[in-house]
């Protein structure tokens, strides 16, 4: 196709003309090259992709301008994370960007131990093996973490709070999610330590994600608590119509959903992961080596509480938590 577009160039205008888009095409050409892989979907990242972005532009590098960004997108779908991969590094990427968490990161590393990474939203890549420590990663990879998983008592005590009837709590999770482990256990562990019973409830795919919701109200479930996954992740606004079919009180791990119509989040800001992503990423094309750049923590967390949402199904929420929310929406 582009060959046709040329020629088609060519004999409109002139070979004088058409040595524009050859010279285009060879700046284009010298420009950095930041290969971007994301479990998750351009359509529901469009603020995270603003966000890192904007970071780069922090660092001085304007996409189009000095550099150029591939991106390569699996919707949810982790089995095309691999080939995703190769992909991008057959593009001869200077640096690559594994984006939505964990699932990236394990294609990435799979597929390359020289080229530098960045990644963003991994819990703990220490004790993942991704690097080192915290402090001298010691590879390819650095990047910005979060404590999404260290998080679940902190939310699942803010859900029996606005809840406190509740008994039974339901764990929606991603069995096949390459951290279950680390993110259901604790998830399990806060519900029976405040003496809840736990309803675990399995989806990998859309068929499965509606099923789990027809069989809900079945189950004599109280309230849900949703394992931050990058596969929910891609359908925030889908699960948020699904729980709102049922009305559940049910808590997240994003303010995405919330802004989305969901209850209440308590965690980390992704926006802010995906910025500080596109400083290192500025960091590593001026010439710092991964192996030098220490794991970013985050120091901030935020609750968010949808008292819309809240009146609907019938909570009043207490002053106390009020009090605590960093924002409200109304």
């Amino acid at each position: 196709m582009p060959g046709i577009r040329r020629r088609e160039f060519v004999s409109l205008f002139g070979g004088a003309a058409a040595a524009w888009p050859l010279a285009a095409r060879a700046q284009q050409m010298a420009m950095p090259i930041v290969g971007f892989l994301s479990s998750r979907s351009p359509g529901e990242s469009g603020h995270a992709i603003a966000a890192f972005r904007r970071g780069l532009g922090e660092g001085g590098f304007v996409e189009g301008r000095n550099a150029l960004i591939a991106f390569r997108w699996a919707e949810g779908n982790y089995e095309r994370l691999p080939a995703l991969a190769a992909d991008l590094i057959s593009s001869r990427a200077s640096v690559l960007v594994a984006a939505g968490g964990t699932p990236s990161l394990l294609a990435i590393t799979a597929a390359t131990s020289s080229i530098p990474v960045v990644f963003t939203a991994v819990a703990d890549p220490v004790r993942l093996g991704f690097v080192a420590s915290f402090n001298r990663p010691g590879g390819n990879v650095t990047g910005i973490s979060l404590f999404n998983n260290t998080l679940s008592m902190k939310r699942i005590g803010l859900l029996q709070e606005l809840v406190p009837k509740a008994r039974v709590v339901a764990l929606l999770i991603n069995p096949n999610s390459p951290i279950l482990e680390e993110d259901f256990e604790p998830l399990q562990e806060a519900a029976r330590s405040l003496g809840l019973t736990v309803s675990v409830l399995n989806a990998s795919t859309d068929r499965e994600l509606d099923a789990v919701f027809e069989a809900l109200p079945r189950l004599g479930v109280h309230a849900l608590a949703l394992q931050g996954e990058p596969f929910f992740d891609s359908r925030r606004h889908r699960i948020v119509e699904l729980v709102e079919r049922q009305a559940i009180p049910t808590i997240y791990a994003w303010r995405e959903y919330v802004v989305a119509g969901g209850l209440m989040s308590y965690g980390t800001s992704l926006v802010d992961n995906y910025r500080q992503a596109g400083i290192y990423v500025s960091r590593v094309l001026k010439g710092e080596k991964p192996a030098e750049m220490p794991i970013i923590r985050p120091t901030t967390f935020e609750l968010l509480i949808n008292l819309k949402t809240a009146k609907a199904l019938g909570l009043e929420v207490p002053p106390t938590l009020l009090a605590r929310a960093d924002e409200v929406i109304e």
